[in-house]
């Protein structure tokens, strides 16, 4: 079982990922790296390398593999950076930051979720990955500021805090749009200045709390 799924993952990456234009190996090696099985509740495992998300429960999911590897490209990481994941759902992409970055910091907002993924994410040895509860829209000050930061939910606009969490040259990946569909955006500071690039339509849960959806908006 465990050789079929190396070579699932493998394909993964080959098919899903390089094949469309992701060539940087140390985001490959990542991929081939983290289990994404074990990130899988187990009535989904059979379908962890397929190119398409998957329910995680509490209404969350983890990403299509494709989108997770374009976001994480997107952030330019080079291996000494301190970053900021907002939404950890199940830990695969602290997993795979926790191989490109120096220290990972992740914010997620449902309490059974963030504990899940720390102990999982303990097991598995990503000892360079701090876990925490909280509003992700509010970013996580005590840690800041952050050469990176990627947001794992969609925003009805881009939050200030996390704005003004990044460092300089500093790089904020984010879903911004409705509660259908978004645009992938990119932000950039230089100085006291932040621009910004949308690439691709994209459809993510909601961000929630002060600077996302709120409650009664979800419903």
């Amino acid at each position: 079982m465990q050789e079929s799924e190396e070579i699932l993952r493998l394909q993964m990456v080959n098919e899903q990922i390089a094949r469309r234009g992701l060539q940087d190996e140390r985001l490959l090696e990542a991929f081939r790296r983290v289990p994404r099985h074990l990130f899988v509740p187990p009535p989904y495992r059979h379908l962890a390398y397929a190119d398409t998300p998957l329910p995680i429960g509490y209404g969350q999911t983890i990403s299509q593999p494709y989108i997770v590897a374009l976001m994480l490209s997107l952030l330019h990481l080079r291996g000494h950076e301190k970053v900021l994941e907002i939404g950890t759902g199940s830990g695969y992409q602290a997993a795979l930051l926790a191989c490109l970055a120096q220290e990972v910091h992740t914010v997620e907002y449902i309490p059974e979720l963030a504990e899940e993924a720390a102990q999982r994410l303990k097991a598995l040895g990503f000892e360079n990955v701090f876990c925490h509860v909280g509003d992700g829209s509010l970013g996580w000050p005590p840690a800041a500021p952050y050469h990176g930061i990627v947001v794992a939910a969609a925003a009805p606009q881009v939050p200030q805090p996390l704005l003004e969490q990044l460092a300089e040259g500093g790089r904020l990946v984010i879903p911004v749009g409705n509660r259908k569909y978004q645009d992938l955006q990119v932000w950039e500071r230089h100085g006291e200045q932040v621009e910004s690039e949308s690439f691709l339509p994209v459809a993510f849960v909601p961000l929630r709390g002060t600077f996302g959806w709120q409650e009664e908006e979800l419903w």
